[in-house]
């Protein structure tokens, strides 16, 4: 029964995966603002939506190209081939194949907890929402006084896609444990 449970709940965090992938998973936001002795003039520096895909891109493109190949070995693909894993074990009922693919899915799972720390990563680029800096200066041009102030503010947010990357590794880890729990009560039924 277990091993039923545990397989359903690796489909379900799987599909809970492509949305976690695809949507943003947090939307970033910069403004620069520029006082001059009363009036101010804004312009927005940053204005992004980042989702898991995104970001593996644009780490690529900047040419951070280890970051980026982690984060898609540990975030994209030890996922897809723990999913493809589990459902080949499945459908392999009882034999020591089953036993043996659970037993090496429980131990990459440990390896694909860098996925949450990939959500780690990002809670710590959350953590500057409303993180803001201002300058004042006073400057004096043939006898005029101008007090210019410039300061910038960011304010960032958590993507709907953030929450579905959770839930998947939250059903995975679990949907793997009961998976593995049942396979040890059925090898020792069958003692």
């Amino acid at each position: 029964m277990k091993t039923h449970f545990g397989f359903y709940l690796n489909l379900l965090a799987i599909l809970l995966f492509i949305p976690g992938i695809l949507l943003p998973m947090f939307a970033l936001n910069m403004d620069v603002s520029a006082n001059i002795s009363g009036p101010a003039l804004t312009s927005e520096l940053v204005n992004k939506e980042l989702s898991l895909l995104t970001t593996i891109q644009e780490l690529w493109q900047h040419d951070r190209l280890l970051v980026a190949g982690l984060i898609f070995i540990f975030s994209i693909c030890i996922p897809l081939i723990k999913t493809c894993l589990v459902a080949w074990s499945y459908f392999k009922r009882n034999t020591q194949i089953e036993r043996r693919i659970i037993s090496f899915v429980g131990a990459i799972g440990k390896w694909s907890m860098a996925d949450v720390f990939v959500v780690a990563i990002f809670l710590a680029v959350l953590s500057t929402n409303h993180a803001e800096t201002a300058n004042q200066q006073t400057l004096s041009i043939m006898g005029f006084k101008l007090n210019i102030m410039i300061s910038s503010e960011t304010i960032s947010s958590v993507g709907h896609g953030f929450y579905f990357f959770i839930a998947y590794c939250l059903l995975s880890l679990l949907g793997t444990q009961l998976s593995q729990s049942g396979l040890k009560k059925q090898a020792n039924q069958s003692d």
